[in-house]
């Protein structure tokens, strides 16, 4: 540990408590997570990215996802888009008409229907462009505004240094690194490497992602690149332990236990609650098939129970089948074995 400083994470006039990152993961960090996130531990959470132009087109859908709980804050919200006047119209919106603490601007996305549209990880064959865009942005908004970008398009245009100075330059707060090019998607090994190459040459804090599932990858990652905080995706899928744990760990070095079965189902079940208040039973159930899927991941004898989820469309199905799962499993795990049975008699 590098002593009492550093163990917040400090974006422009935002204070973070702890270095844990909550990454934007499209269709996953909806205020019913983050708040679950934050209710773990973490110390700033980011919400999934949304399309500047539909912000500026006043998309009844996307202007609900501009909504922040204030139990969230400090929170980190995520625009894309390829033009820079469209994403100066974007930010304003975010910075006048949100309680978001911060504006984050997607560099990183590789699905081929951002990137059609010079947005997402586009960006990252454009260095030039990137410091203007940065400082129009900057310049039209008051709150601190971030970006979020991957070291570079494929093995042949890596500008992740580059890409990070333009940022910098352009009066960017803080940029955070994932260690695959968009070419990888999320296969392959994230190179830590390049992310501390990109930390050693800013002065503005560089948040790293990449290969983060556990709270010893978390505290190897910061060791390894020096990197101001820690951005945590899909370690955290239906495992908000995960980081409470990296929060716990990195603090004082323990590990807290992992959860109970009984406990993952019954934050589950939170989980979906918070949805449905969002979106209403029909939608919310639906969606939280995955976050089930992500749930159970890993529970004895739970590939019976993600099959028959899959199905369901309602709130209380779905709630009387987990909690029978739950049961079954205690019944079992208070059964003796034939050799205790033996033992008592």
């Amino acid at each position: 540990m590098r002593g009492v400083e550093s163990s917040v994470l400090k974006i422009g006039n935002v204070e973070a408590p702890n270095r844990v990152v909550l990454a934007p993961m499209a269709g996953v960090c909806n205020p019913a997570f983050r708040l679950i996130a934050k209710e773990f531990g973490t110390g700033l959470v980011c919400a999934e990215m949304v399309s500047d132009k539909a912000i500026v087109h006043g998309n009844a859908r996307s202007m609900e996802m501009l909504y922040v709980d204030d139990r969230e804050k400090p929170l980190s919200l995520q625009i894309f888009g390829g033009d820079t006047e469209t994403l100066v119209q974007a930010a304003k919106i975010v910075d006048q008409h949100t309680n978001a603490d911060i504006i984050d601007i997607n560099m990183g996305c590789p699905v081929p229907k951002i990137t059609k549209c010079d947005a997402g990880a586009r960006w990252l064959l454009q260095p030039d462009k990137i410091e203007q865009m940065i400082a129009t942005v900057v310049a039209a908004v008051s709150k601190p505004v971030t970006v979020k970008m991957r070291i570079g398009w494929d093995s042949e245009h890596i500008y992740a240094i580059e890409n990070a100075k333009a940022v910098e330059r352009g009066g960017g707060s803080a940029v955070s690194v994932h260690g695959r090019t968009r070419e990888q998607l999320y296969t392959g090994k994230a190179d830590w490497d390049i992310i501390r190459d990109v930390k050693q040459a800013l002065s503005i804090p560089v948040i790293g992602n990449g290969d983060v599932v556990t709270p010893e990858d978390a505290k190897r990652m910061l060791d390894h690149t020096g990197v101001d905080g820690v951005m945590i995706g899909r370690g955290a899928l239906g495992n908000p332990w995960m980081l409470y744990r990296t929060v716990q760990y990195l603090a004082n070095g323990e590990l807290p236990p992992e959860p109970t079965p009984e406990e993952k189902i019954r934050i589950a079940i939170l989980h979906m609650d918070r949805l449905i208040a969002l979106k209403g039973e029909h939608v919310a159930v639906k969606e939280m098939r995955k976050h089930m899927a992500w749930y159970l991941k890993g529970l004895t004898g739970s590939a019976r129970v993600k099959d028959a989820i899959m199905e369901m469309l309602k709130r209380d199905e779905m709630v009387r089948v987990l909690n029978e799962y739950v049961e079954h499993l205690s019944v079992e795990t208070l059964a003796p074995t034939v050799e205790e049975s033996a033992i008592v008699q």
